[in-house]
C-alpha cells in the first residue's frame, strides 16, 4: 500500500512537471513568434519606404525650402538623398550640385568640394556645370592664406577660376570670375615674391632669380612684377652675368617708365658703368612681346 502510493505519487509529480515545462515552452514559443511578427512588421515598414520613397519633385521641393530657411545641412542631406533614392530622374542631376551649394553655405567645405568634383566628373558640360566650379573655386578662395603661407589653395581656386572663363565665359560666374582671378594672381606672386627675398638676403641668388623669373613669366598683370623685374637685375648683377642684368633693367624700363623700381635698376647699373640695354635672346625678352634700347637720359 505504502510504495503504490509512492509510486502513484512520483507519476503525478513527473505528470505535473511535464505540464509546466509544456506551458512555459508553449508561453516562450508564443513570446518568440510574437517577436518575430513584430519584426517582420516593422521590417515590411521599413522596406516599404525604401521601395516607396517620396517622389523626385516633392524631395527636391522639401530640400529646397529647407535651404530657403537657412537649414543648409539638412538641405545637403535631403538633396543627397534625392539622388541616391531617384538616381535617374531629371531632378537627381541637379540635386548633386545643390547639394555642393548647401554644403558650402553650411561651412562644410571638403563635402561642397567632394559633392561638386562628383558633379562636374559626372555631367561635364551641361547648364549646372558653371555652378559646380564656381563651387569648388569658391570654397578653395575662402580657404587662401596670406602671402607667407602655403597657397595650395589659391592654387586650386585659380585653376578653377581659369576653367570658368576658359570653359563658360558667357556664365555669370565667370563674369564674376575676374576679380578672383587677379586677387589669386596677386597672392600667387607675393608669395614668389617673399620666397625670393628670403633668398635674395642669404645671398642664394640662384635660388632667387628662380622666385623672380615665376613672377615675370606668370604673373606680369600683378603690381609685383616691377620689383621682380628690378630684383633679377640685383641677382644678376651680384652673379656678374652683366647681360641679363642690362636686359632686365630694359624691360622694366620699357614696360614701367616711372617706376621707382626701374630708377633703382638704372642706378645699380650705372654703379657698375653700365646701361639698361635690351637683348633678344633673353627669357626676360620672349617673356614680352618688345624689347626697345634705352638710352642713359630714360632714367
Amino acid at each position: 500500500m505504502g510504495q503504490g502510493t509512492s509510486r502513484m505519487t512520483t507519476r503525478a509529480r513527473h505528470a505535473s512537471n511535464v505540464a509546466r515545462a509544456g506551458r512555459l515552452f508553449c508561453a516562450g514559443l508564443g513570446l518568440t513568434l510574437g517577436m518575430i511578427l513584430a519584426g517582420c512588421s516593422t521590417t515590411s515598414i521599413d522596406t516599404t519606404q525604401a521601395l516607396n520613397p517620396d517622389p523626385p519633385s516633392k524631395m527636391y521641393a522639401d530640400a529646397d525650402n529647407l535651404m530657403n530657411a537657412g537649414s543648409f545641412n539638412d538641405a545637403a542631406t535631403k538633396f543627397e538623398a534625392l539622388d541616391r533614392e531617384h538616381p535617374y530622374s531629371p531632378e537627381a542631376r541637379r540635386a548633386i550640385v545643390m547639394a555642393a551649394y548647401a554644403y558650402y553655405r553650411a561651412g562644410k567645405t571638403p563635402e561642397a568640394i567632394a559633392s561638386a568634383e562628383r558633379y562636374v566628373a559626372l555631367h561635364p558640360g551641361t547648364k549646372e556645370a558653371p555652378l559646380a566650379h564656381h563651387i569648388i573655386a569658391s570654397a578653395y578662395f575662402d580657404e587662401m592664406k596670406g602671402p607667407n603661407r602655403d597657397q595650395q589653395a589659391t592654387r586650386k581656386a585659380l585653376e578653377q577660376l581659369k576653367t570658368l572663363k576658359t570653359r563658360y565665359p558667357d556664365s555669370e560666374y565667370a563674369q564674376d570670375a575676374d576679380k578672383r582671378i587677379r586677387l589669386a594672381e596677386d597672392n600667387l606672386a607675393a608669395s614668389e615674391m617673399e620666397v625670393g627675398r628670403y633668398y635674395l638676403k642669404r645671398h642664394n641668388h640662384v635660388a632667387a632669380i628662380n622666385r623672380f623669373k615665376t613672377v615675370v613669366t606668370d604673373y606680369q598683370t600683378t603690381a609685383h612684377v616691377e620689383e621682380a623685374l628690378m630684383r633679377l637685375t640685383e641677382c644678376y648683377m651680384a652673379l656678374g652675368i652683366t647681360k641679363e642684368a642690362q636686359n632686365a633693367a630694359a624691360v622694366l624700363g620699357h614696360n614701367f617708365p616711372d617706376s621707382k623700381w626701374y630708377r633703382d635698376a638704372y642706378a645699380l647699373l650705372k654703379s657698375g658703368g653700365l646701361t639698361p640695354q635690351g637683348d633678344d635672346e633673353s627669357w626676360i625678352s620672349k617673356a614680352w612681346k618688345s624689347v626697345p634700347s634705352l638710352s642713359l637720359s630714360s632714367g
